[in-house]
C-alpha cells in the first residue's frame, strides 16, 4: 500500500483504524456537551497520542501532553 500523505497517510492508519474514524467514534456523542475549543483541544491530544510511535515520537508524545495541559485549563474554566 502506498503512502498518501494527504488522504491516508500512514501514521494515522493504526492498526486498520483510521485515526479520523477512531476520533468521530470517540467524540461524536459528546457534540454539544462542550465548548468548541475543549472538543478542539481533545482532538489533538488523541491524533498525537494516536501516531506518535509511527511519526513523531517523543515529540508527539510532547505536543500531546501540552494539549491535554490546555484542555485541562479549559475545562477548568480557566480559558475561553
Amino acid at each position: 500500500m502506498q503512502n498518501d500523505t494527504v488522504r491516508n497517510p500512514v501514521h494515522y492508519a493504526g492498526c486498520g483504524i483510521e485515526c479520523k474514524d477512531a476520533l468521530a467514534s470517540m467524540m461524536g456523542p459528546c457534540s454539544g456537551l462542550m465548548t468548541p475549543l475543549i472538543a478542539y483541544w481533545w482532538g489533538c491530544a488523541f491524533k498525537y497520542l494516536w501516531r506518535w510511535p509511527l511519526k513523531g515520537g517523543l515529540e508527539d508524545l510532547e505536543k500531546c501532553r501540552e494539549c491535554l495541559g490546555n484542555l485541562i485549563e479549559c475545562a477548568k474554566g480557566g480559558v475561553e
